[in-house]
């Protein structure tokens, strides 16, 4: 056992039949195990996580739980509404989003722009934009265009937007760009030569990143209710606020077979597109 541990601090040597001295590669799994459990203890320290308010409050979430059980169906037809709400703001949104990043794309992908400075800016800003919470976007918008779904529908655009570009100018960096040079050298001009040359190539993957960034804005439009950015959120966030249990239930009912209908639909999609 103490040669064991020994031998995960220190490393081996080896005498080969030749005479010469061999030392095993350095192994650092064990280092690495090490500062994680600190800083992981570290993280607990900072973040105020305790086992015991875990187990004393805890017990409310099943409490509430309970209460959501008790599902209100009579409420159903008062969700019906901002359910659509949601969906046309998360398909405009979304549909938008991907055809304005498309372009985006190609202009920031390596292989096809060798204006190096121009596409390290346009990435920054890219990022940049990526890094701001769709909810952040919400509640700026709702500033600007008052409350309801097209400051909803705007934040969903903006982060499919900055979701697909990446996604998009990272896959066409992997591209065949064969076909591209050769359509410039026979005289094409940029925007001919990729539209045919790197598009087909790229088509089955728009669509598909297409079909997740719906999937993922659909999650999030549920929450941008509550900053007032319409759809099923705001009547979600009013039901908490007065504790009416049974109607949350049935609008998390509503909401979790959208969303399984819209996986199921979009993975269907993605394999005839595969």
């Amino acid at each position: 056992m103490i040669n064991y541990l020994k031998s995960l601090f220190v490393p081996e040597t080896f005498t080969l039949s030749n005479g010469k001295v061999v030392k095993s590669k350095f192994n650092w799994t064990i280092y690495i195990v090490i500062a994680l459990f600190f800083l992981i203890i570290l993280a607990g320290k900072f973040t105020g996580f305790s086992f015991e308010t875990l187990v004393d409050k805890g017990a409310n979430f099943f409490d509430i739980l309970v209460k959501m059980v008790k599902v209100d169906f009579a409420y159903f037809p008062k969700i019906v509404g901002p359910m659509i709400d949601t969906l046309t703001m998360s398909l405009l949104g979304t549909v938008i989003g991907a055809v304005f990043a498309l372009p985006a794309a190609f202009i920031c992908s390596a292989n096809l722009n060798k204006n190096r400075i121009f596409i390290r800016i346009v990435k920054t800003l890219i990022s940049i934009i990526r890094t701001v919470p769709v909810l952040v976007y919400a509640l700026i918008l709702t500033y600007i265009f008052g409350i309801g779904t097209f400051a909803g529908f705007l934040s969903l655009t903006i982060f499919t937007f900055s979701i697909c570009t990446k996604m998009l100018y990272e896959q066409i960096e992997t591209l065949d760009n064969g076909p591209f040079e050769a359509m410039e050298s026979t005289g094409s001009d940029k925007v001919k030569a990729t539209w045919i040359a790197i598009f087909p190539q790229l088509r089955s993957h728009y669509f598909s990143t297409m079909l997740y960034n719906f999937e993922m804005n659909v999650r999030s439009a549920a929450i941008l209710g509550y900053v007032g950015a319409g759809g099923i959120g705001l009547i979600l966030n009013e039901n908490i606020g007065w504790r009416k249990y049974g109607r949350v239930g049935m609008i998390l009912i509503v909401l979790i077979v959208t969303v399984i209908a819209i996986e199921s639909l979009s993975r269907f999609i993605r394999k005839r597109l595969g």
